[in-house]
Protein backbone atom coordinates (compact mmCIF):
# COMPACT_ATOMS: atom_id res chain seq x y z
CA UNK A 1 0.00 0.00 0.00
CA UNK A 2 1.02 3.50 -0.35
CA UNK A 3 1.87 6.01 1.90
CA UNK A 4 -0.87 8.51 0.56
CA UNK A 5 -3.54 5.34 0.59
CA UNK A 6 -2.05 4.79 4.76
CA UNK A 7 -2.14 8.40 5.04
CA UNK A 8 -6.11 8.83 3.57
CA UNK A 9 -7.29 6.41 5.45
CA UNK A 10 -5.63 7.36 9.20
CA UNK A 11 -6.09 10.73 8.34
CA UNK A 12 -9.75 10.60 8.47
CA UNK A 13 -9.78 8.39 11.16
CA UNK A 14 -8.04 11.26 13.09
CA UNK A 15 -10.14 14.07 11.59
CA UNK A 16 -12.91 11.49 13.41
CA UNK A 17 -11.33 11.50 16.51
CA UNK A 18 -9.91 15.27 17.02
CA UNK A 19 -12.83 17.09 15.37
CA UNK A 20 -16.03 14.66 15.73
CA UNK A 21 -16.50 14.32 19.38
CA UNK A 22 -20.01 13.22 19.54
CA UNK A 23 -21.04 12.32 16.02
CA UNK A 24 -21.12 8.41 14.90
CA UNK A 25 -18.21 7.35 12.23
CA UNK A 26 -18.46 8.90 8.71
CA UNK A 27 -17.86 6.18 6.74
CA UNK A 28 -18.08 8.18 3.60
CA UNK A 29 -15.49 10.15 4.80
CA UNK A 30 -16.77 13.82 4.02
CA UNK A 31 -16.23 15.46 7.74
CA UNK A 32 -18.86 17.10 9.58
CA UNK A 33 -20.70 19.95 7.85
CA UNK A 34 -19.74 18.66 4.59
CA UNK A 35 -22.78 16.40 3.98
CA UNK A 36 -23.29 13.09 4.93
CA UNK A 37 -23.93 11.00 1.78
CA UNK A 38 -23.57 7.64 3.51
CA UNK A 39 -27.23 6.66 2.92
CA UNK A 40 -26.88 7.49 -0.90
CA UNK A 41 -23.75 5.05 -0.97
CA UNK A 42 -25.87 2.23 0.66
CA UNK A 43 -28.63 2.81 -1.63
CA UNK A 44 -26.48 2.30 -4.94
CA UNK A 45 -25.77 -1.09 -3.10
CA UNK A 46 -27.38 -4.27 -2.85
CA UNK A 47 -27.74 -5.86 0.42
CA UNK A 48 -25.76 -9.39 0.66
CA UNK A 49 -27.94 -12.27 -0.32
CA UNK A 50 -29.14 -14.70 2.11
CA UNK A 51 -27.25 -18.25 2.50
CA UNK A 52 -28.63 -22.03 3.40
CA UNK A 53 -29.24 -23.65 6.32
CA UNK A 54 -25.73 -24.03 6.55
CA UNK A 55 -24.64 -20.78 6.16
CA UNK A 56 -23.20 -21.47 2.53
CA UNK A 57 -23.37 -19.28 -0.43
CA UNK A 58 -22.86 -20.96 -4.24
CA UNK A 59 -22.23 -19.16 -6.97
CA UNK A 60 -21.30 -21.40 -10.24
CA UNK A 61 -17.37 -19.91 -10.06
CA UNK A 62 -16.71 -20.49 -6.03
CA UNK A 63 -18.60 -21.26 -2.87
CA UNK A 64 -18.28 -19.09 0.91
CA UNK A 65 -19.74 -19.68 3.95
CA UNK A 66 -20.74 -17.24 6.53
CA UNK A 67 -19.99 -17.59 10.20
CA UNK A 68 -22.33 -18.00 12.88
CA UNK A 69 -21.48 -16.58 16.28
CA UNK A 70 -19.16 -18.64 18.40
CA UNK A 71 -17.62 -20.19 15.53
CA UNK A 72 -13.91 -20.70 14.86
CA UNK A 73 -12.43 -22.43 11.76
CA UNK A 74 -12.52 -25.92 12.85
CA UNK A 75 -16.30 -25.79 13.52
CA UNK A 76 -17.27 -24.38 10.23
CA UNK A 77 -15.65 -26.89 8.59
CA UNK A 78 -16.87 -29.75 10.87
CA UNK A 79 -20.43 -28.73 9.93
CA UNK A 80 -19.63 -28.97 5.70
CA UNK A 81 -18.00 -32.03 6.39
CA UNK A 82 -14.49 -30.52 4.96
CA UNK A 83 -10.70 -30.72 6.18
CA UNK A 84 -10.12 -27.85 8.91
CA UNK A 85 -6.48 -27.57 7.55
CA UNK A 86 -7.06 -26.84 4.12
CA UNK A 87 -10.32 -24.09 5.22
CA UNK A 88 -7.81 -22.66 7.16
CA UNK A 89 -5.22 -22.33 4.44
CA UNK A 90 -7.39 -21.16 2.18
CA UNK A 91 -8.28 -18.00 4.23
CA UNK A 92 -4.92 -17.10 5.49
CA UNK A 93 -6.17 -18.26 9.22
CA UNK A 94 -5.36 -21.49 11.88
CA UNK A 95 -8.16 -23.88 12.17
CA UNK A 96 -7.92 -22.77 15.66
CA UNK A 97 -9.03 -19.02 15.51
CA UNK A 98 -12.44 -17.49 16.07
CA UNK A 99 -14.52 -16.22 13.70
CA UNK A 100 -16.91 -13.38 13.71
CA UNK A 101 -20.94 -13.49 13.59
CA UNK A 102 -21.46 -13.22 9.84
CA UNK A 103 -17.81 -13.42 8.56
CA UNK A 104 -16.99 -14.84 5.04
CA UNK A 105 -14.71 -18.09 4.40
CA UNK A 106 -13.63 -18.88 1.06
CA UNK A 107 -14.04 -22.69 0.60
CA UNK A 108 -11.79 -24.66 -0.84
CA UNK A 109 -13.98 -27.41 -2.17
CA UNK A 110 -17.94 -27.21 -3.61
CA UNK A 111 -20.11 -28.45 -0.89
CA UNK A 112 -23.48 -29.61 -1.44
CA UNK A 113 -25.52 -27.17 0.21
CA UNK A 114 -28.55 -26.84 2.28
CA UNK A 115 -32.26 -25.29 1.31
CA UNK A 116 -31.63 -21.80 1.44
CA UNK A 117 -32.20 -20.16 5.19
CA UNK A 118 -33.58 -17.07 3.79
CA UNK A 119 -33.62 -15.08 0.50
CA UNK A 120 -31.18 -11.97 -0.24
CA UNK A 121 -32.52 -8.86 -2.03
CA UNK A 122 -29.68 -8.37 -4.11
CA UNK A 123 -27.43 -9.92 -6.24
CA UNK A 124 -23.44 -9.74 -6.19
CA UNK A 125 -20.69 -8.17 -8.41
CA UNK A 126 -19.53 -10.88 -11.08
CA UNK A 127 -16.11 -11.34 -12.57
CA UNK A 128 -13.14 -13.11 -10.77
CA UNK A 129 -11.16 -10.05 -9.11
CA UNK A 130 -7.78 -10.47 -7.32
CA UNK A 131 -5.26 -8.07 -5.86
CA UNK A 132 -5.56 -5.94 -2.86
CA UNK A 133 -3.96 -6.77 2.50
CA UNK A 134 -3.65 -6.45 6.10
CA UNK A 135 -1.98 -7.40 9.25
CA UNK A 136 -4.56 -7.58 11.75
CA UNK A 137 -5.41 -9.73 14.90
CA UNK A 138 -8.50 -12.20 14.77
CA UNK A 139 -10.92 -12.06 17.45
CA UNK A 140 -9.69 -14.56 20.17
CA UNK A 141 -11.01 -16.54 22.75
CA UNK A 142 -12.57 -20.22 22.64
CA UNK A 143 -15.24 -20.58 20.68
CA UNK A 144 -18.08 -23.68 20.91
CA UNK A 145 -20.07 -24.89 18.03
CA UNK A 146 -23.16 -25.03 19.00
CA UNK A 147 -25.17 -26.02 15.76
CA UNK A 148 -26.72 -28.63 15.81
CA UNK A 149 -26.20 -31.34 13.02
CA UNK A 150 -28.17 -30.81 10.08
CA UNK A 151 -30.45 -33.46 8.18
CA UNK A 152 -28.71 -34.51 4.93
CA UNK A 153 -28.02 -31.93 2.08
CA UNK A 154 -29.48 -32.46 -1.21
CA UNK A 155 -26.81 -33.51 -3.92
CA UNK A 156 -26.77 -30.26 -6.09
CA UNK A 157 -26.21 -26.98 -4.24
CA UNK A 158 -28.74 -24.46 -4.47
CA UNK A 159 -26.75 -21.54 -6.60
CA UNK A 160 -28.01 -18.00 -5.58
CA UNK A 161 -29.39 -15.90 -8.46
CA UNK A 162 -27.43 -12.75 -9.94
CA UNK A 163 -24.56 -12.48 -11.49
CA UNK A 164 -21.81 -13.89 -9.27
CA UNK A 165 -19.68 -11.48 -7.01
CA UNK A 166 -16.68 -10.11 -7.41
CA UNK A 167 -13.73 -11.30 -5.45
CA UNK A 168 -10.29 -9.11 -3.87
CA UNK A 169 -7.84 -10.75 -2.01
CA UNK A 170 -6.20 -8.82 0.86
CA UNK A 171 -2.42 -7.64 -0.20
CA UNK A 172 -0.19 -6.66 2.79
CA UNK A 173 -0.76 -2.82 3.56
CA UNK A 174 -4.83 -2.30 2.36
CA UNK A 175 -7.34 -1.62 4.64
CA UNK A 176 -10.82 -1.65 4.10
CA UNK A 177 -11.44 1.87 3.39
CA UNK A 178 -8.73 1.85 0.45
CA UNK A 179 -10.28 -1.45 -0.80
CA UNK A 180 -13.93 0.51 -0.97
CA UNK A 181 -12.25 3.22 -3.16
CA UNK A 182 -10.44 0.69 -5.78
CA UNK A 183 -14.17 -0.01 -6.21
CA UNK A 184 -16.01 2.68 -5.35
CA UNK A 185 -18.26 1.81 -3.22
CA UNK A 186 -18.71 2.30 0.71
CA UNK A 187 -16.90 0.84 3.62
CA UNK A 188 -20.02 0.58 5.11
CA UNK A 189 -21.36 -1.92 2.31
CA UNK A 190 -17.62 -3.80 2.21
CA UNK A 191 -18.11 -3.75 5.83
CA UNK A 192 -21.46 -5.71 6.33
CA UNK A 193 -21.26 -7.91 3.25
CA UNK A 194 -18.09 -9.11 4.90
CA UNK A 195 -18.80 -9.27 8.36
CA UNK A 196 -15.97 -6.86 9.33
CA UNK A 197 -15.41 -6.10 12.89
CA UNK A 198 -15.88 -2.39 14.07
CA UNK A 199 -12.14 -1.55 13.62
CA UNK A 200 -12.79 -3.16 9.96
CA UNK A 201 -9.74 -4.69 10.34
CA UNK A 202 -8.75 -7.12 7.38
CA UNK A 203 -5.84 -9.51 7.21
CA UNK A 204 -3.14 -10.47 4.43
CA UNK A 205 -4.64 -12.91 2.17
CA UNK A 206 -8.26 -12.61 3.35
CA UNK A 207 -10.86 -12.70 0.57
CA UNK A 208 -13.35 -9.84 0.02
CA UNK A 209 -16.41 -10.08 -1.72
CA UNK A 210 -17.15 -6.74 -3.50
CA UNK A 211 -20.59 -5.57 -3.25
CA UNK A 212 -22.40 -5.26 -6.10
CA UNK A 213 -24.05 -2.18 -7.28
CA UNK A 214 -27.99 -1.62 -7.31
CA UNK A 215 -27.79 -1.00 -10.59
CA UNK A 216 -24.63 -1.56 -13.37
CA UNK A 217 -22.64 -3.54 -14.07
CA UNK A 218 -19.46 -4.13 -11.65
CA UNK A 219 -17.32 -1.83 -10.49
CA UNK A 220 -13.89 -1.92 -11.87
CA UNK A 221 -10.53 -1.08 -9.96
CA UNK A 222 -9.20 1.79 -10.15
CA UNK A 223 -5.33 1.61 -11.66
CA UNK A 224 -3.38 2.70 -8.73
CA UNK A 225 0.83 3.84 -9.22
CA UNK A 226 3.29 3.68 -6.69
CA UNK A 227 5.74 6.40 -5.49
CA UNK A 228 8.34 7.56 -8.15
CA UNK A 229 6.41 5.96 -10.68
CA UNK A 230 3.96 8.63 -12.04
CA UNK A 231 0.79 8.26 -14.00
CA UNK A 232 0.29 7.13 -17.19
CA UNK A 233 0.90 9.87 -19.66
CA UNK A 234 -1.88 10.27 -21.96
CA UNK A 235 -1.83 10.60 -25.32
CA UNK A 236 -1.73 14.61 -26.59
CA UNK A 237 -3.90 15.90 -29.64
CA UNK A 238 -0.72 16.25 -31.33
CA UNK A 239 -0.37 12.59 -31.59
CA UNK A 240 -3.21 12.78 -34.23
CA UNK A 241 -2.85 16.22 -35.82
CA UNK A 242 0.95 17.34 -35.73
CA UNK A 243 1.51 21.01 -34.57
CA UNK A 244 1.41 24.12 -36.67
CA UNK A 245 4.97 25.31 -37.13
CA UNK A 246 6.37 27.17 -34.08
CA UNK A 247 7.39 30.90 -34.97
CA UNK A 248 9.62 31.66 -32.02
CA UNK A 249 10.39 35.08 -30.67
CA UNK A 250 14.03 36.11 -30.21
CA UNK A 251 14.78 36.36 -26.28
CA UNK A 252 15.89 39.73 -25.99
CA UNK A 253 12.66 41.12 -27.98
CA UNK A 254 9.10 40.89 -26.16
CA UNK A 255 6.14 39.15 -27.66
CA UNK A 256 3.70 41.75 -29.30
CA UNK A 257 1.02 42.92 -27.32
CA UNK A 258 3.50 41.83 -23.83
CA UNK A 259 3.56 44.06 -20.80
CA UNK A 260 6.74 45.15 -19.11
CA UNK A 261 7.44 42.60 -16.36
CA UNK A 262 6.80 43.72 -12.66
CA UNK A 263 9.94 43.51 -10.33
CA UNK A 264 8.12 40.91 -7.82
CA UNK A 265 11.15 40.90 -5.71
CA UNK A 266 10.90 44.46 -4.82
CA UNK A 267 7.30 44.28 -4.18
CA UNK A 268 7.83 40.98 -1.61
CA UNK A 269 7.04 41.44 1.91
CA UNK A 270 6.51 39.28 5.16
CA UNK A 271 2.83 38.69 4.24
CA UNK A 272 3.49 37.23 0.70
CA UNK A 273 6.30 34.54 1.76
CA UNK A 274 4.95 30.99 1.87
CA UNK A 275 2.70 30.24 4.08
CA UNK A 276 4.40 26.73 5.05
CA UNK A 277 7.82 25.73 4.91
CA UNK A 278 8.64 22.89 3.14
CA UNK A 279 8.82 19.98 5.74
CA UNK A 280 11.63 18.07 4.69
CA UNK A 281 14.58 19.40 1.83
CA UNK A 282 14.35 16.94 -1.25
CA UNK A 283 13.39 16.27 -4.62
CA UNK A 284 8.93 15.93 -5.02
CA UNK A 285 9.05 12.35 -6.66
CA UNK A 286 5.41 12.48 -6.89
CA UNK A 287 2.85 15.08 -7.39
CA UNK A 288 -0.98 16.43 -5.78
CA UNK A 289 -3.54 13.92 -7.40
CA UNK A 290 -7.05 14.69 -5.87
CA UNK A 291 -8.47 11.01 -5.14
CA UNK A 292 -5.18 9.57 -6.22
CA UNK A 293 -2.45 10.99 -4.03
CA UNK A 294 -3.85 13.25 -1.69
CA UNK A 295 -0.79 15.36 -0.67
CA UNK A 296 3.39 15.12 -2.22
CA UNK A 297 6.29 12.92 -1.86
CA UNK A 298 8.97 14.20 -0.90
CA UNK A 299 12.50 11.79 -1.88
CA UNK A 300 15.01 12.10 1.51
CA UNK A 301 17.20 10.03 3.02
CA UNK A 302 16.55 8.11 5.60
CA UNK A 303 17.46 9.81 9.39
CA UNK A 304 16.55 13.45 7.93
CA UNK A 305 14.75 15.46 9.90
CA UNK A 306 11.05 16.58 9.23
CA UNK A 307 10.14 19.86 10.50
CA UNK A 308 6.61 21.37 11.32
CA UNK A 309 5.34 23.06 8.27
CA UNK A 310 3.85 26.04 10.68
CA UNK A 311 3.19 26.77 14.08
CA UNK A 312 0.81 24.81 15.49
CA UNK A 313 -0.18 21.74 18.17
CA UNK A 314 -0.11 17.82 17.57
CA UNK A 315 -3.19 16.98 16.79
CA UNK A 316 -2.87 13.55 16.71
CA UNK A 317 0.11 10.79 16.56
CA UNK A 318 -1.31 7.35 15.25
CA UNK A 319 0.46 4.30 12.99
CA UNK A 320 -0.74 2.91 9.82
CA UNK A 321 -1.16 -1.19 9.27
CA UNK A 322 2.72 -1.67 9.16
CA UNK A 323 3.10 0.40 12.01
CA UNK A 324 4.43 3.48 10.57
CA UNK A 325 3.85 6.47 12.33
CA UNK A 326 1.65 9.25 11.22
CA UNK A 327 1.86 12.92 12.82
CA UNK A 328 -1.12 15.83 12.55
CA UNK A 329 -0.30 18.85 13.35
CA UNK A 330 -3.17 21.15 13.42
CA UNK A 331 -2.27 24.80 12.77
CA UNK A 332 -4.87 28.50 12.29
CA UNK A 333 -8.14 28.12 10.53
CA UNK A 334 -8.16 24.31 11.67
CA UNK A 335 -5.76 23.67 8.55
CA UNK A 336 -4.30 20.54 9.22
CA UNK A 337 -0.78 18.86 7.97
CA UNK A 338 0.27 14.96 7.85
CA UNK A 339 3.24 13.89 7.64
CA UNK A 340 3.69 9.86 7.09
CA UNK A 341 6.82 8.02 6.19
CA UNK A 342 8.22 9.26 9.37
CA UNK A 343 10.26 7.35 12.66
CA UNK A 344 11.32 8.66 15.93
CA UNK A 345 8.87 11.32 16.74
CA UNK A 346 9.81 13.98 19.05
CA UNK A 347 6.81 15.31 19.73
CA UNK A 348 3.42 14.53 22.20
CA UNK A 349 0.17 14.67 21.28
CA UNK A 350 -1.40 18.51 22.26
CA UNK A 351 2.18 19.31 22.21
CA UNK A 352 2.98 22.98 20.83
CA UNK A 353 5.38 23.17 18.07
CA UNK A 354 6.64 26.29 15.65
CA UNK A 355 7.79 26.54 11.98
CA UNK A 356 10.57 24.89 11.10
CA UNK A 357 11.08 22.61 14.54
CA UNK A 358 12.04 19.26 14.17
CA UNK A 359 9.50 16.46 14.71
CA UNK A 360 10.51 13.40 13.40
CA UNK A 361 12.62 11.93 10.86
CA UNK A 362 12.96 10.04 7.62
CA UNK A 363 12.01 6.24 7.71
CA UNK A 364 14.62 3.64 6.14
CA UNK A 365 12.35 2.51 3.35
CA UNK A 366 12.71 2.08 -0.21
CA UNK A 367 12.80 4.77 -1.47
CA UNK A 368 12.86 6.67 1.39
CA UNK A 369 10.76 9.49 1.06
CA UNK A 370 7.97 11.77 3.29
CA UNK A 371 4.40 12.12 2.55
CA UNK A 372 3.21 15.26 3.35
CA UNK A 373 -0.50 16.78 3.53
CA UNK A 374 -2.54 19.78 3.75
CA UNK A 375 -6.19 19.47 4.64
CA UNK A 376 -9.17 21.51 5.42
CA UNK A 377 -11.34 20.03 7.61
CA UNK A 378 -10.92 16.56 6.02
CA UNK A 379 -10.27 18.23 2.09
CA UNK A 380 -7.05 17.44 0.81
CA UNK A 381 -5.75 20.55 -1.10
CA UNK A 382 -2.48 20.80 -3.06
CA UNK A 383 0.41 21.54 -0.78
CA UNK A 384 2.39 22.96 -3.58
CA UNK A 385 -0.09 26.32 -3.33
CA UNK A 386 1.03 26.90 0.52
CA UNK A 387 4.02 25.91 -0.11
CA UNK A 388 5.03 28.78 -2.96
Amino acid sequence: MTLSATARYLMLAVAALSGCTTSELDWDLRGPGRGDTSAAALQATRNRPGPDARGVLSYPGYQVALARRGDSVASVAGRLGIDAAALAQANALRPEDALREGEILTLPTRVAAAPAAGSGTGALIGGPVTGGTIDVTTLAGAAIDRAAPLAAAPVTPALQTGPQPARHRVVRGETAFTVARTYNISARALADWNGLGPDMALREGQTLLIPTAADGPAPKPVAQTNPGVGSPTPVPPSAAKPLPDEKPVAASQPAPGTPASPDLGSQRTAASAARFAMPVDGKIIRSFAKGRNDGIDIAAAAGTGVRAAADGTVAAITKDTDQVPILVLRHADNTLTVYAGIDRVTVAKGAKVTRGQQIAVIRAANPAFLHFEVRKGVDAVDPMGYLQ
